[in-house]
């Protein structure tokens, strides 16, 4: 077998074939060397008539899915894309709790997150103030954090398993 620009060439017992594989579509040439090099110029031309031949067999689904939604005010909006959680007036606690949803166990979470979290469930909270809290959870060893490229990053620590 000989390799031709990415293409296998393989000479068998005076026979002579081309395969080229163009996508998931192959193609193999075989006869005389001569036959089958005349044929490699033709490729061109013959590549296009070969695409045009498996266009047919390609089937041709197309689905379109038309979604209607109903106008909410963004207030309604941020309180179902967050957790609910029980109201309380500590930000450590209700922070905590955010966390404890599968909402936020499901991944690290940024302050803006959080923050925004915590305001949907009705705590106001700037987030220079939730950073500290979460400082503070974290030497607690409450909360688990980490520099990330996006900045840093939060998620509730696991609780040690007793042997």
């Amino acid at each position: 077998m000989v390799m031709l620009r990415d293409e296998m060439v393989s000479k068998t017992h005076g026979e002579f074939a081309f395969r080229v594989r163009l996508g998931e579509y192959e193609i193999e040439v075989g006869g005389s060397r001569e036959e089958v090099l005349k044929t490699i110029q033709d490729l061109p031309s013959l590549m296009t008539n070969v695409q045009k031949a498996f266009e047919v067999v390609k089937p041709k689904t197309v689905a379109t899915l038309t979604v209607k939604t109903e106008q909410t005010k963004d207030s309604d909006v941020l309180k179902e894309k967050y957790p609910k959680i029980l109201q309380t007036d500590k930000f450590d606690e209700a922070t905590l709790r955010i966390m404890e949803t599968d909402w936020g166990k499901w991944r690290p979470r940024r302050i803006d997150e959080l923050r925004e979290a915590l305001n949907a469930n009705g705590l106001k909270v700037t987030g220079h103030a939730l950073a500290l809290i979460l400082m503070g959870l974290a030497k607690k060893g409450r909360v688990r954090r980490w520099s990330t490229d996006a900045g840093y990053v939060y998620i509730l620590a696991e609780k040690e398993a007793l042997t």
